[in-house]
């Protein structure tokens, strides 16, 4: 068979595979393999070191020294195995019988290595580089220990742990005096008694809690119940080293254990109706060291090895051979553990062995054989002596033991290394799969002075525990898997802050509060200031403090001490919660002294109500008069005002550092009134904001980024306002006359003429009535500054001093702005002769005489003309109807040669001619309308319209003539047919009708006399109803229908 390759990892244990021999004929041959060393293992503190550290010795004991080479352990624990293992198997009846069994594959092992001889040193030079990393960084523990409280330390105190064992209630501990303590979990006493005059060796109880079994070496096997009187003592007259009591101890009858000790014989004691009957399962094989029993499966340990009895056929069914290069059995004790029924775990000395009991196949000539067979399916070879060994999970629990190193020279005569050499500390491990993947080293009281057999490892039976006791001499540890809140707490021990608090916090959301995640985030912080990470600590406050003001109150003078107080200042809460006002001072004072952008920056963004108006505004003002106006200063005690709501205060800073949006501020908070008597300032800072920006729109449009600044332009801070004719400021000051009057203003522009006109300028187009007492003023400032608007002014107004606006104009020169003044002074002929000889305007001065209308000023102009001839010709151009051509003409003397004379005269006959045709033209065209509307009224005055007693009004519908309701009807000459009563407006009356009774008999009646008397009463009553029709007709006017149809 290949041998046992060697695991990649230094820390592992060699797995080896087995071929298997159902036979008692004794050991197999073996041959040697290769064993690795495990890294440096940490040497734990009160009670475990850390992994990765040295072990530490005890300096009134040895010296501390390295771990021993791998040459000197193999002096003290024998090489590993790579040939067959023995199993015996005995049938009821039958000799030893050597049979061939198959190979183990068991379910922990590794593959083996094909080529090992060539891969050897690339595997030691692994694990030398694995050991390396692994001294670098330092794993975790998988488990966490604990020493047992209670009564143990008084025990242990006044004597010495031998051995112990669990119920799932109770822990029962032996000690070297033969006393046994029986416990709680919890380190509570429940009983005590002494059942042996020597030391315990071995103690079980049963499941029930009931029964406490102990052997001593003084021979002796008790067995005692802790609730009745009931109590067995058996005396074999030998050490006794084990006993196991059978399942279910208490409720069976038969009372049956098995014991065995340094006499070598397996003993079963079973109850019957004459008391108990001893009976002897195997001797001869040396001491018996070890016994579990587990169903009907007794498995023990002797010199040679462990055998596997069943109690149900009374026969022998296995045997695991110890190996030939075994140490001798009594230096390192045996450990049997049955992780179930059929599965048996052998810690013994160096070697780890799995052996399953299973089944035997049918096969023909198997009829003799046992239904059982066993198979050993892993072995492990450990660099370690193994004190005790338990399954944990789908891996197992070791407690290691490290044999000590030898002196060289064993045979010299020096006492000091004739000595025996201080042992090293315990460790517990896990082995998972072949592999060592956690060795913790313990811190156990007194350990240099013990060995192998000193110590015990138990599995806790209690319901749901999945728990490990150690126990030595002086000290039981408890030891359990570590957990999420235990993972926490390593990691704040490692200083690993930000991953214990993020953990921590996710602990929380899952359990609540098991965790004082706030002290793990202080110690955080704590770390991060001794680290000087100032950032990092500040952005954890929040999450950490909380709303615990005094912690958020102690970190700030913290950060105070180390002068890193602006880190936390945009950190620091002020809703919830809200610390001191003292504090939020003390922030000001910081940054008033130090950091000013951030003081503006601060009081802009925290609430008002939590610091002292009036002291925080007096600290700032004394610093202001100390810089000698600071911007940065102004620009924090405006914003100060501001947001106390003290807007009139902070608009002198704000005006003073030339804020844009001040005028906005203005409207915002009506501040008119604070403003009346800075007019020059709002106007001065409006005209430095547009010299600024024509300053920096040039410098652009010079480096060629044109289209930039026009972009600019339109994405540029607007100001309401700013795109007025004379600007934002101008236009506040005109659109609030009330609120700002308008004589304050002009009385402060008045050192700044310009401003003063655009404030003029801008008013008179809001409204001239304004501008009336300012008139003789507007005069000068448009003839200085915007001479175009100097004309229509002077037109338009009335209320300016001519004389003054004449000297004014005079003094510049503006000769049409002269003529106009000379003209409405009545000095007409002066602006006549302005307007010829300064300007040689014929076009102007015929308009000035058309304006005039002076038959004077005509004559001057034709007196002067007479001597010109291009006056002259002029004149015949622009001759119209204001004067008669034949009038100019005739002023032309004989000889004056005109140029274009002809042309001239030409034009004015075309003129004349056009215009007698467009009077004849316009003459037919109005007789021809006055025929056509003489037409249609003499047809409508003629046209009459039939009525009947059926007609009906247009606007009600009604009948027009009811004879029970007499109406007044109207008919107009649009054949109209209404009622009086339903056009005519409410307030009009209708003249009352006479009517004399007399002349209507006459009328209605007879006309048999016939005759000229009748004729003229008719016409009479005729001329009446006529009367009458007129007067209506001037009151009802139009018809009312044709009115609304347009």
């Amino acid at each position: 068979m290949a041998p046992a390759s060697v695991a990649s990892s230094s820390s592992s244990v060699i797995p080896q595979r087995n071929h298997i021999a159902e036979s008692e004929a004794g050991p197999s041959t073996k041959t040697p393999s290769l064993r690795s060393r495990s890294s440096a293992r940490s040497a734990a503190s009160s009670p475990i070191s850390p992994k990765g550290k040295e072990r530490e010795e005890p300096s009134d004991q040895a010296d501390s020294e390295e771990e021993s080479s791998s040459e000197d352990e193999e002096d003290d624990v024998t090489e590993s195995e790579s040939g067959e293992e023995s199993v015996e198997a005995n049938g009821a009846g039958h000799g030893d019988d050597a049979i061939n069994g198959d190979e183990g594959h068991g379910e922990d092992e590794d593959e083996e290595s094909e080529d090992e001889s060539g891969d050897a040193s690339d595997e030691v030079s692994d694990e030398e580089d694995s050991d390396e990393e692994s001294d670098e960084e330092e794993e975790e523990p998988a488990l966490k220990y604990s020493k047992l409280k209670g009564r143990i330390p008084e025990i242990l105190a006044k004597d010495t742990a031998s051995t112990i064992s669990v119920s799932p209630r109770f822990i029962a501990l032996g000690t070297h005096n033969g006393m046994v303590h029986v416990l709680s979990y919890e380190g509570v006493k429940v009983n005590s008694f002494r059942p042996h005059a020597a030391g315990v060796t071995c103690l079980r109880m049963d499941e029930s809690n009931d029964f406490v079994a102990t052997s001593s070496v003084e021979g002796r096997v008790v067995i005692h119940s802790l609730t009745t009187p009931e109590s067995y003592a058996f005396d074999y007259k030998r050490p006794m080293r084990a006993i196991a009591l059978e399942p279910d101890y208490a409720k069976k009858k038969s009372r049956a254990f098995v014991c065995g000790g340094m006499a070598g014989n397996l003993i079963l004691q079973e109850k019957g109706w004459m008391g108990y009957k001893e009976q002897v399962l195997h001797s001869g094989e040396g001491p018996i060291w070890a016994i579990e029993w587990r169903g009907n499966l007794i498995a023990w340990a002797n010199d040679l090895g462990v055998k596997i009895y069943d109690t149900s056929t009374g026969q022998r069914i296995g045997f695991i051979d110890r190996g030939l290069s075994a140490p001798r059995a009594e230096l390192f004790k045996c450990t049997l553990q049955w992780k179930d029924d059929r599965t048996l775990i052998i810690g013994w000395a160096d070697f780890i062995k799995i052996v399953r009991v299973r089944s035997r196949p049918s096969a023909p000539g198997s009829g003799n054989l046992h239904p059982l067979t066993v198979e050993l399916t892993a072995v492990y070879q450990v660099d370690c002596m193994i004190s005790g060994i338990a399954p944990f999970g789908g891996s197992y629990v070791v407690l290691a033991y490290i044999a000590p190193d030898r002196y060289e020279n064993e045979a010299t005569d020096d006492r000091m290394e004739q000595r025996r050499k201080a042992a090293n500390r315990p460790e517990l491990r896990i082995i998972e799969k072949g592999e060592e993947i956690n060795a913790d080293a313990l811190s156990l009281g007194n350990y240099h002075m013990y060995g192998c057999n000193d110590y015990t490892l138990v599995k806790s039976q209690k319901s749901g525990d999945e728990a490990f006791l150690v126990v030595s001499p002086q000290d039981v540890i408890e030891v359990r898997p570590r957990d999420e809140a235990d993972h926490v707490e390593w990691l704040v021990e490692k200083e690993r802050y930000e991953e214990a608090l993020e953990a921590a916090e996710e602990l929380r959301k899952k359990h609540g509060g098991v965790l004082d995640v706030t002290g793990i985030g202080l110690k955080y912080m704590q770390h991060l200031v001794d680290e000087e990470h100032y950032d990092q600590a500040a952005a954890l406050a929040h999450k950490v403090l909380g709303q615990d003001v005094s912690a958020w109150e102690k970190w700030i003078d913290t950060f105070v001490q180390h002068q890193q107080l602006p880190v936390i200042i945009p950190h620091i809460p002020t809703k919830n919660p809200r610390l001191s006002k003292p504090v939020y001072e003390t922030v000001f004072s910081h940054l008033l002294l130090n950091d000013k952008p951030a003081l503006v920056k601060t009081i802009t963004s925290w609430p008002t109500d939590i610091y002292n108006l009036p002291t925080l505004i007096e600290s700032i003002q004394n610093e202001l008069d100390a810089t000698n106006d600071d911007p940065t200063i102004l620009s924090a005690l405006g914003e100060l005002y501001l947001i106390n709501r003290l807007p009139a205060k902070a608009l002198p800073y704000f005006l003073r550092l030339r804020k844009p949006y001040v005028f906005e501020l203005i409207r915002e908070h009506n501040l008119f009134g604070a403003v009346q008597d800075q007019a020059i300032q709002l106007v001065t800072f409006e005209e430095e904001r547009k010299e600024a920006k024509k300053r920096e729109e040039q410098e652009k449009a010079d480096k060629g980024e044109a289209e930039k600044v026009e972009e600019q332009k339109d994405d540029g801070e607007a100001v309401p306002g700013e795109k007025s004719k004379h600007g934002a400021a101008i236009k506040l000051l005109v659109d609030h006359v009330h609120s700002i009057p308008i004589d304050r203003v002009v009385h402060q522009l008045r050192v700044e003429p310009n401003f003063l006109y655009m404030y003029l300028d801008a008013l008179l187009d809001k409204d001239p009535q304004f501008c009336l007492p300012y008139s003789d003023r507007m005069v000068e400032l448009y003839a200085a500054y915007d001479v175009e608007r100097l004309m229509p002014f002077l037109r338009g107004s009335n209320f300016y001093d001519l004389e003054k606006a004449y000297k004014v104009c005079k003094e510049r020169d503006y000769v049409s702005e002269m003529v106009f003044l000379l003209g409405r002074m009545g000095n007409n002929k002066q602006a006549l002769m302005l307007l010829i000889e300064r300007l040689g305007d014929v076009q102007g001065a015929i308009e000035f005489a058309k304006e005039q209308a002076d038959e004077d000023l005509w004559e001057d102009l034709l007196k002067y003309s007479e001597t010109r001839p291009l006056f002259i010709r002029a004149l015949l151009e622009h001759v119209g109807s204001e004067i008669n051509p034949i009038r100019l003409i005739s002023r032309i003397r004989d000889g004056l040669e005109i140029p274009g004379l002809k042309p001239a005269l030409v034009k004015i006959l075309q003129a004349s001619n056009l215009q007698v045709s467009l009077l004849e033209g316009c003459q037919r065209v109005l007789n021809g309308d006055c025929a056509g509307l003489m037409g249609k009224l003499q047809k409508a005055q003629v046209g009459s319209l039939k009525a009947a007693s059926t007609s009906t009004c247009v606007v009600c519908s009604k009948a027009a003539f009811d004879p029970l309701q007499p109406e007044l009807a109207l008919i107009y000459l649009c054949r109209h047919l209404v009622h009086a009563t339903c056009v005519l407006p409410e307030d009009v009356e209708l003249p009352r009708r006479q009517e004399n009774p007399s002349v209507t008999y006459l009328l209605q009646g007879n006309d048999k006399s016939g005759g000229v008397s009748s004729q003229a009463w008719k016409t009479r009553a005729l001329g009446s109803t006529l009367g009458y029709a007129a007067a209506v007709r001037v009151r009802v006017k139009q018809c009312p229908i044709c009115e609304k149809q347009g």
